[in-house]
């Protein structure tokens, strides 16, 4: 037995591979684990080891993906604030031009998802990750030393580069190293900086725009040091990450194998560094593929809103530039909440849709308050708070990333589903910011009317989903009494404490790792 383990390292490599060639290579029996050196050990996982693996995972990657995406939100979003201390003047903006410059981020994210895809399966993601951080770092310090519309397009043109694999990455690796029952929460951990950015944004802004300085603007303080701070950051992510389950630095040889056990339930494998084409062709003949990129565009045209006109929508409330900045704390403590509780309550209750459902209610009671009301000071308190429904929106996201995650198995196809996935998200934040012109300002009232009809659509969009992945499970239960299987498969990877997936009888589980949704008969989908 420990000559076993002390062989699992070598081993273990080859479940990297059993995701896409389906070569028998990795096949399980009961709970032990069979490459083509035999087999390795008996696998012995109870609650108690799931929870320290399960810890260890969080104080090593989890704390990685939360930091990094601190980062990238934090250097999106210092673009509104640089608005408020005078970068349209000092750079010579016109017209639309600010529009665009929002705009030229997400467009670059767009071009680049096709090779985003490939470069997720391809490279390890230590590698891909500091490649990342450290290009965007460069280009948010660079654009401190913008001084026209085109050097501010070039800059954040390379900023949404480097940014355009970060979503679909994250997804990608909160996947492979989690069970699904756990994945809404962690998610949530990584995406909810998106408030605590904000808030951060703010109160940077606020106390670096006091700065007296001769030789730089306040916004170029701004920018500098946001940029700087991602740079410095990139040795630590470097050193910290790891790229797989089994290469993993803060696992034994046996914690190992027990982490790849925990995931089997999932049915979604835990990666590989094969891109498998045939995976591209099943994404492109589902139904849910769609309406998965029809949310994320929807969606992201409202968070486009709040994450560039956001601070202009505010300082046409007539409140100066610093305690414009300072009303975007409490939305952004609100961003913080919302997304923690929605993904608390996807995982409390194992429900996806009828949380996002409820979110997206409050948006539209937002945008409409935003529309109807006039810019005067007796309406700032009721548009303060129209505005701050708005918040609401980004608790959608992250249950989106976990719901599309969890329903989906196969390396390339998550890593294709995901950046397609960004891909919507970036032409929803291209589209958010044309919506808007500034001579329609303060008001905006076209933008808001347009956005207000596009949160409506979402909705439908979600139910339409939630159809499609009933009827997929019918068509699963069909399939498994056609191959001579139990009707009905309880879905052990969704429970709070672990279960092992033998629980289901002999033979289930069997082809985890190496067939995807649509192709494993004993996948259930999850709505």
């Amino acid at each position: 037995m420990a000559d076993a383990i002390l062989t699992a390292s070598r081993t273990l490599s080859s479940i990297d591979k059993v995701q896409t060639n389906g070569t028998g290579e990795v096949l399980r029996s009961g709970t032990s684990v069979v490459t083509d050196a035999g087999l390795i050990a008996g696998v012995e996982l109870t609650d108690e080891d799931n929870k320290r693996i399960r810890q260890k995972t969080d104080k090593v990657i989890l704390s990685i993906l939360v930091w990094v995406y601190f980062l990238q939100i934090l250097d999106k979003s210092v673009l509104g604030y640089g608005s408020i201390f005078g970068l349209q003047k000092d750079t010579g903006l016109v017209g639309n031009q600010y529009s665009l410059v929002g705009s030229i981020a997400p467009i670059a994210q767009l071009a680049w998802q096709p090779f985003s895809s490939i470069l997720i399966v391809k490279v390890p993601h230590r590698i891909l990750m500091s490649s990342m951080v450290l290009g965007w770092g460069i280009a948010q310090t660079a654009m401190a030393g913008c001084t026209s519309y085109s050097s501010l397009l070039v800059t954040r043109f390379f900023l949404g580069l480097f940014e355009a694999g970060c979503l679909p990455l994250f997804s990608v690796i909160t996947n492979q190293w989690y069970r699904r029952a756990e994945q809404p929460t962690r998610v949530a951990a990584w995406y909810s900086t998106n408030g605590a950015a904000t808030i951060v944004a703010a109160a940077l802004s606020y106390g670096l725009g006091h700065i007296p300085s001769e030789t730089l603007k306040s916004w170029q303080i701004i920018f500098l040091f946001v940029g700087l701070l991602t740079i410095v950051s990139v040795p630590f992510v470097y050193w910290k990450l790891d790229n797989s389950i089994t290469t993993a630095r803060f696992f034994t040889p046996h914690e190992k194998l027990q982490a790849v056990e925990r995931l089997r339930a999932n049915q979604t494998g835990i990666g590989s560094r094969s891109f498998e084409w045939s995976h591209v062709y099943e994404i492109l003949l589902e139904p849910k593929t769609y309406l998965w990129i029809s949310m994320s565009l929807l969606l992201n045209v409202g968070a486009s809103v709040t994450n560039t006109f956001g601070p202009l929508i505010l300082s046409g409330l007539n409140y100066d530039k610093y305690v414009t900045s300072l009303l975007n704390m409490p939305f952004g403590a609100l961003q913080l909440i919302l997304i923690l509780l929605s993904s608390y309550l996807a995982q409390r209750y194992r429900l996806k849709s009828p949380i996002l459902l409820a979110l997206v209610l409050p948006v539209i009671v937002g945008l409409a308050l935003l529309y109807v009301l006039t810019r005067s000071p007796a309406n700032n308190g009721p548009l303060l708070f129209g505005y701050y429904l708005l918040a609401f929106l980004f608790g959608s996201n992250p249950l989106i990333v976990s719901w599309i995650v969890g329903n989906t198995a196969g390396t390339t196809k998550k890593s294709v589903i995901m950046s397609l996935y960004n891909a919507g998200s970036a032409a929803g934040n291209i589209i958010g910011p044309l919506l808007f012109n500034a001579k329609d300002a303060p008001e905006y009232h076209p933008g808001l009317k347009a956005v207000l009809g596009i949160f409506v659509a979402l909705a439908v969009v979600i139910l339409l989903q939630i159809g499609v992945l009933i009827a997929l499970n019918k068509r699963q239960e069909l399939r498994r009494v056609r191959n001579g299987k139990s009707k009905e498969i309880r879905d052990v990877s969704m429970e709070s404490e672990y279960v092992g997936i033998e629980a289901e009888g002999e033979g289930v589980g069997q082809h985890a790792f190496d067939l995807t949704d649509g192709k494993n008969d004993e996948f259930v989908f999850i709505y």
